[in-house]
């Protein structure tokens, strides 16, 4: 009871701390058979919240590191369909370029992945369509990255 009770106040202490204006990796030295079995484990509860042939989601940021990369393509691999970050041109000239038809657009994604300074914990916090919010927290043992408790959702 009492270890559930730090995790639950570090992972809002994390929460509280989190930039809304940055989002993606900020942990520096992962391995990459952890960032897969995390990424892993975001997809599988994906799947057990929305079908995935159904359901398409557009990244809100650039998923350059690894986990961003593999995340992307684990939720395809499951059928998701997903629209990648690409950011606005700075100045569009109406001559270069017919405006392109709207398309419907899908759920918003953004997520964060970060660790507390000086443990073995790390979080990952995935923020749904504005509104929604999944979290859950690993712990490193042994150098194996490992469930520390529940995934939280917010709705």
């Amino acid at each position: 009871m009492r270890k559930f009770a730090f995790l639950t106040l570090l992972l809002v202490g994390l929460a509280g701390c989190a930039s809304t204006s940055q989002y993606g990796n900020f942990i520096q030295n992962t391995t990459a058979t952890n960032d897969k079995k995390i990424a892993d484990d975001v997809v599988k509860k994906l799947v057990t919240l929305y079908p995935p042939a159904s359901t398409r989601f557009d990244l809100q940021h650039a998923t350059p590191d690894f986990f961003g990369t593999y995340l992307v393509e684990s939720m395809r691999a499951k059928g998701y369909a997903v629209l990648e970050f690409k950011p606005e041109p700075k100045a569009a000239t109406a001559a270069s370029a017919p405006p392109a038809a709207p398309s419907p657009s899908g759920l918003s994604l953004s997520y964060i992945m970060d660790q507390a300074k000086g443990s073995d914990l790390y979080r990952v916090s995935l923020a749904i369509n504005h509104q929604q919010s999944l979290d859950r927290v690993y712990q490193l043992q042994d150098g194996t990255i490992y469930p520390a408790g529940y995934w939280v959702r917010k709705e």
